[in-house]
């Protein structure tokens, strides 16, 4: 996944030039009158979840900024391509705009018909920021390290279990990866929402899991699980102490969930440009960026071009992903 780590380094980089030189709207008079009513900002997970609260952050700046009510509109479900699918169908005049992610946008696509093209369906507006997981177990597992872990799969005639937010979600390809990487082999329980999951392995009935930082750092601060290792290539701000999956002894790990805005095709290209001129300005201001930094986000504000391009890169990676690994998707 060292593709996302560059993306993201590049579009840092072009983010510390003023704000105008980011995006100066090519055609000005097509959003005329533009913003004149309330907005929608449709988060296609539920309320609560990491992308629920980074939807929350920008739709309160954006609303101070353009001056006009933001509303977001929380449509979770089937692998967030219901709330996808609404605003791919939706009329495309800026009032109604999504804040997708790999799982609408990138993975879905290789096991699922989706009811609308995640390129064609889409005008890119802005990448918006990255997280990292956490792999943890219950403490009642016998294992510290990543090592442990690993050497305990290899020991054990039955399969250790680890859970997810379902079929096909990061944390599922996730525990996948590390398998695949390390010649181990896990047995797949799949809750019902990241919530369950957690629920579960704190339980006791599962042994472990993958799941975003912004879940995982206060039950593992509170020694209600135990973290092994950070998905990212460094470590987090949020759980500063913890190893990353590369330091733990699995080479060329990375396991990012990512976040960006879109608007539905036909969108006016001047409002698409607004968009991302407001979002790279809201992103920019330390007073937001920090913190959700401290919470383990890597914060973005890329082009509409650069997030195009990094899509299908995702879109390609995730596909040969699940080939490679011939994981059943459908079941």
């Amino acid at each position: 996944m060292k593709h996302l780590r560059n993306t993201m380094h590049r579009i840092l980089a072009t983010a510390a030039f003023p704000v105008a030189v980011l995006a100066a709207p090519a055609h000005a008079n097509e959003a005329a009158g533009w913003p004149d009513r309330m907005i929608k900002l449709v988060v296609p997970f539920p309320a609560g979840s990491v992308t629920d609260r980074i939807g929350r952050v920008l739709a309160q700046h954006l609303e101070a900024s353009l001056k006009q009510s933001v509303v977001v509109e929380n449509r979770p479900g089937a692998g967030a391509t219901i709330g996808s699918d609404h605003v791919a169908k939706a009329k495309p005049d800026g009032y109604t705009i999504l804040l997708g992610a790999n799982a609408s946008h990138a993975v879905n696509v290789a096991f699922m018909k989706l009811p609308y093209d995640p390129v064609a369906s889409f005008e890119p507006i802005s990448l918006v920021a990255a997280v990292p997981s956490v792999l943890m177990v219950n403490p009642s597992l016998p294992v510290k390290t990543v090592a442990d872990l690993l050497a305990l799969s290899r020991s054990r005639q039955d399969k250790i279990t680890y859970t997810s937010a379902g079929v096909g979600t990061t944390g599922h390809l996730g525990m996948e990866m590390l398998a695949s990487t390390t010649g181990t082999a896990f047995l797949h329980v799949p809750a019902k929402g990241p919530a369950q999951a957690l629920q579960d392995v704190m339980g006791g009935h599962v042994d472990m899991l993958i799941e975003s930082i912004a879940l995982s750092a206060p039950v593992v601060k509170d020694g209600r699980l135990r973290g092994l290792a950070v998905t990212s290539q460094q470590r987090s701000p949020a759980l500063p102490e913890m190893p990353t999956m590369v330091e733990a002894g699995v080479p060329g790990y990375e396991l990012l969930l990512w976040f960006a805005l879109y608007a539905p095709a036909g969108t006016p290209q001047a409002i698409v440009e607004r968009l991302h001129k407001e979002t790279a300005r809201i992103f920019a201001d330390p007073a937001v960026r920090d913190p959700l930094v401290r919470d383990g986000v890597t914060v973005v504000a890329g082009t509409p071009k650069e997030l195009a391009d990094f899509q299908r890169s995702e879109i390609d990676k995730f596909g040969a992903l699940i080939r490679t690994l011939k994981l059943d998707l459908r079941q």
